[in-house]
């Protein structure tokens, strides 16, 4: 983890005998290839390092081999104090979050029968009514095609050709005087050949 003997104070000495002689309890797991070394700046590593050197050779010896004692000395460290907060702080607000979804769920669970009524109801209503438009579009559009318009215009064509004549039969059956049958047929005709000369020009330009 650390080097506790990394300080120009301790360069070019010799390590005391029991402690160099004194197996530890950890063994520094050896950097491997692809793997980033911790970053520890100048700054870190040199408060750590007057951290130990106020430490006799006993307490030394202990860190190495104690690992409750070295456990302690760690979280004892203000680098530690300080992730170790971050962390909890994370902790808390993750905790903090899920309680506040766990408060939201029955209004999430109302949101969605609401979502699905409206999906049973209200859009099966607009979309009847859709269907309904679009029924009465359809039959506006085949009451004025072409077809269904010459096909009305012929059948008003028939309407005075036969109101003309009954005009007639009635001229004959002296039922209707000369001058108000002259009007009145003059009349029909004119209307029955201007919707014949229509029907006519509308049929041309339909086969056109």
């Amino acid at each position: 983890m650390f080097n506790f003997w990394g300080s120009k104070e301790q360069q070019g000495q010799s390590r005391p005998a029991e402690v160099s002689s004194q197996q530890p309890w950890y063994s520094p797991r050896p950097q491997t290839s692809g793997q980033n070394p911790t970053h520890v700046s100048p700054g870190e590593a040199a408060g750590i390092i007057m951290l130990l050197k106020d430490k006799s050779v006993d307490e030394l010896k202990k860190l190495l081999s104690d690992k409750d004692a070295y456990q302690q000395f760690l979280l004892s460290l203000d680098q530690v104090k300080i992730q170790n907060n971050i962390k909890d702080e994370l902790r808390r607000e993750t905790l903090q979050l899920a309680r506040d979804n766990l408060e939201k769920e029955p209004q999430i669970m109302e949101l969605r029968n609401q979502c699905s009524i409206i999906r049973t109801t209200e859009l099966a209503t607009a979309q009847e009514k859709l269907n309904e438009l679009e029924r009465q579009k359809e039959e506006i559009l085949k009451f004025y095609s072409p077809g269904s318009l010459l096909l009305k215009l012929q059948e008003a064509i028939n309407v005075a050709d036969e109101e003309s004549e009954a005009l007639q039969e009635k001229f004959i059956e002296k039922e209707i005087d000369t001058a108000a049958f002259v009007q009145k047929y003059k009349k029909l005709r004119t209307t029955y050949h201007r919707r014949a000369l229509i029907h006519l020009a509308a049929k041309t330009s339909t086969i056109g």
